[in-house]
């Protein structure tokens, strides 16, 4: 039977033990408290009760903050800080890591720690089934140890393990990311000494690896929709630079049209796309010369028109463009001191390409059709074709007055070059008031003046390297007999420069000499001995003199004049006076070395004339 001092004591540990529940005491204080078994064990159950029910509160308030704060979060690579930050905090772990599933190579790769010292641990790749997160990878399952290095449940690889021994890890507690079925990746609490997790705590870590799942799809969807959006918005932009390019380059075609059906020409639409770019844009000939410049200054760097413009072509801020027709290259288009061309640029200059191309094309048919009846003409005068009148009228129509002196130049181009070109060429060098066109495969040209050297030599040298051509002359000429002759001498002349190996050169007939003749596939002794001794004959037959003898003996006799007058049976002092006659008609240099070996063929082929 129990006293009344005993029901005391009990009485006042039992008031102990429910005031230790109503402090909230822990549940270790409850056990060590002093009072009845029976009491004790029911107010232990009622606190190990509540603390797991406070906990379970804690980890709810911690999961809503952090839902809260993963809400504000819309950069994927925060919201995956955020997540193992959270991680640690919640359940107060040495560190928190997080791997992400890669599907094209079917790992999972580290891509956030918080609480790593280890770069080596921090750049891991887990094969799925290796190690604790492979497992958890391959299963989609939780899995938790608490020390590692004995658990045999795990499939431990050197690479891992050395990770995961760099950073200390010994307790490691890892749950998948899951959503709708969708795999994401792993979440991890771990410690560097020996600790077993709870199931409130697997649960937990679970629970907030469910939460960052769905936060981070959400964040990356969002992602995708911004930049799928982003990329929407600069695809519209782009539609609408490419739309209002459009319309600028078809503004410009329409000007360039417009420009063509008023009668415009070349130079009108170089203006026009030099306004329209806001620089300098040039057209070059097929022959590389400048056919139109605006402004006029405008110069064309060297190697421009050689380049192979086939489509819009750029170098050091230039730009060049080909100009054809029906595969035929008419030029070449250039334009610079605009910086830099957008496409809608671009297309305007590909724009006044096609434009210009027409109009050079038609241009050329009407120079081709005035070329036609040039090289007509020429042709007439040169085989002798009607009367003189005739002949003397078609000159004058063709622009050449057969009244003042003129030469007659023969340009003859390589064999592979286009005669076209050289004829175009030739035009632009002899300038206004000659008449050229093309015979018998030749470029032929009246040109005015009386020096057929110099005409010859001149245009050859103009002509440069790029339309070479051998070029004879003959003249100077006057009225309009005497074109066939000095045609067909300035073929032989020509004929002879190339086989002499002057391709390229220029010179009269002349200037050939002798070797004129051995060269020429019709050599005309007559013309080339009344070349060199026709004033001698001219002067002996109005004086009834014998020049032509006297230099003959004087050849004749070593050029001793003493020996050349018993020749003659004459004085000395005759035959010297006689041989300065002879110099003032032939010219100074008649005794030097070429010019006298000239005058003793000269002399020698005379003589066989006269005496066959």
């Amino acid at each position: 039977m129990t006293t009344q001092p005993e029901a005391g004591a009990a009485l006042e540990d039992l008031m102990g033990l429910l005031e230790l529940l109503a402090d909230d005491a822990p549940a270790a204080d409850v056990a060590a408290a002093t009072a009845p078994p029976a009491a004790r064990d029911l107010a232990l159950r009622i606190a190990t009760a509540r603390e797991v029910h406070q906990r379970r509160e804690a980890g709810l308030a911690a999961l809503l903050e952090t839902a809260r704060a993963l809400a504000t979060e819309h950069d994927p690579a925060q919201v995956l800080d955020a997540i193992v930050r959270r991680a640690r905090a919640l359940l107060r772990a040495d560190l928190a890591y997080l791997t992400l599933f890669d599907a094209e190579r079917q790992d999972t790769y580290m891509r956030a720690t918080d609480g790593s010292v280890s770069a080596a641990f921090q750049s891991v790749r887990l094969a799925l089934g290796a190690g604790l997160g492979g497992l958890v990878a391959k299963t989609r399952k939780p899995y938790w140890t608490a020390d590692y290095w004995t658990d045999d449940r795990f499939r431990h690889t050197r690479e891992i393990d050395g990770a995961v021994g760099e950073e200390g890890i010994v307790a490691i507690c890892g749950t998948p990311l899951v959503v709708d079925g969708e795999f994401v990746g792993v979440l991890f609490a771990a410690n560097r000494s020996s600790r077993p997790f709870t199931h409130e705590e697997v649960g937990l870590l679970s629970n907030l690896a469910t939460l960052a799942a769905v936060t981070l799809v959400q964040t990356r969807a969002l992602a995708d929709a911004e930049d799928a959006l982003h990329r929407l918005s600069e695809a519209h932009e782009t539609v609408q630079q490419y739309a209002a390019g459009v319309e600028k380059a078809a503004a410009a075609h329409d000007r360039f049209a417009s420009l063509v059906l008023e009668g415009g020409g070349v130079d009108d639409l170089t203006r026009a796309l030099a306004e329209l770019l806001g620089g300098w844009a040039v057209v070059l000939g097929e022959d590389g010369a400048v056919r139109s410049a605006s402004p006029s200054t405008a110069q064309v760097p060297e190697g421009v028109a050689d380049l192979d413009a086939g489509r819009l072509v750029e170098r050091n801020g230039v730009y060049a463009l080909a100009i054809a027709a029906a595969r035929e290259r008419l030029g070449t288009l250039v334009v610079g001191g605009a910086g830099a061309l957008d496409d809608s640029d671009r297309r305007t200059v590909e724009r006044a390409g096609v434009v210009t191309a027409l109009v050079l094309l038609f241009e050329r048919q009407a120079a081709d059709a005035r070329q036609s009846a040039r090289n007509r003409v020429l042709s007439e005068l040169v085989t002798a074709r009607g009367s003189q009148d005739d002949r003397l009228e078609l000159a004058r129509g063709a622009g050449v007055d057969p009244g003042t002196p003129y030469c007659l130049l023969v340009l003859r181009g390589d064999p592979s070059a286009s005669t076209r070109a050289l004829l175009l060429s030739a035009g632009s060098v002899v300038g206004e008031g000659a008449l050229v066109g093309a015979h018998d495969g030749d470029i032929v040209a009246l040109v005015p003046g009386s020096d057929p050297d110099a005409l010859a030599r001149t245009t050859a040298q103009r002509l440069g390297r790029r339309t070479a051509a051998t070029v004879a002359g003959v003249g100077p000429l006057q009225g309009v007999d005497g074109l066939p002759a000095a045609h067909e001498e300035a073929v032989r002349t020509v004929a002879a420069l190339v086989a002499l190996g002057h391709r390229g050169r220029g010179a009269a007939a002349t200037q050939l000499g002798f070797a004129g003749l051995i060269v020429g596939s019709a050599p005309d002794v007559e013309a080339y001995v009344g070349r060199e001794l026709g004033p001698l004959v001219e002067y002996d037959r109005r004086r009834g003199t014998d020049l032509l003898g006297t230099l003959a003996a004087f050849f004749e006799a070593g050029r001793s004049p003493l020996h050349a007058a018993g020749r003659l049976h004459v004085h000395v002092n005759t035959v010297a006076q006689r041989l300065e006659r002879v110099g003032a008609l032939l010219g100074e240099d008649w005794q030097e070395p070429e010019r006298s070996l000239e005058l003793q063929l000269a002399l020698r082929l005379s003589r066989l004339l006269d005496h066959p």
